[in-house]
C-alpha cells in the first residue's frame, strides 16, 4: 500500500498471530516491484493495539485470510469499521522447487496489487506497479 499509495492513507500490516517470521518468498517476490520486507516485523491485532493503534481509528480493514476476517469481525462488532475479505492464494506450501514455490508467491503477490488497484485506484507512485 505505502509503495503504491504513498502517505495518502495511514497503513498498518496485522495478522491473527505474531509469532511468525516473514516468509523469505514474500521478501524475494516484493523485491521484484521494490518493496524491502526485510525489516518488517510480523505483529497481530493484539500487538497492534498494544503498540496505540486503535483500530476503531481506522476506516477499513483488509483481511487476507478467513482467520483474520474473522478476527477483524470480532474486534470491529462495536466500531463503524468496514471489514473485506478479498480471497488471495495461500501460496505457503504450494510448489516443490524453488521456482515453482516463487511462481506461487508471484501469483499471490499479483492478486493482491490486482485487488488494491481495483479498489483504491491506479498508484500514485511513478514506476510501483512495474
Amino acid at each position: 500500500m505505502k509503495r503504491f499509495y504513498g502517505h495518502r492513507a495511514y497503513v498498518q500490516s496485522a495478522g491473527v498471530k505474531s509469532d511468525l517470521e516473514i516468509d523469505g518468498f514474500a521478501v524475494a517476490v516484493c523485491a521484484e516491484m521494490g518493496v524491502a520486507l526485510e525489516r518488517h516485523r510480523v505483529r497481530s491485532f493484539d500487538e497492534m493495539q498494544e503498540w496505540g493503534d486503535d483500530i476503531s481509528g481506522f476506516d477499513l480493514i483488509v483481511a487476507l485470510s478467513p482467520a483474520s476476517q474473522r478476527r477483524a469481525l470480532d474486534l470491529t462488532r462495536h466500531s463503524h469499521l468496514d471489514v473485506e475479505y478479498w480471497p488471495i492464494l495461500d501460496p505457503t506450501g504450494l510448489g516443490e522447487t524453488r521456482e515453482t514455490k516463487l511462481a506461487a508467491y508471484r501469483q499471490a503477490r499479483d492478486q493482491i496489487v490486482a485487488r488494491m488497484t481495483e479498489r483504491f485506484g491506479p498508484p500514485i507512485n511513478e514506476g510501483a506497479a512495474s
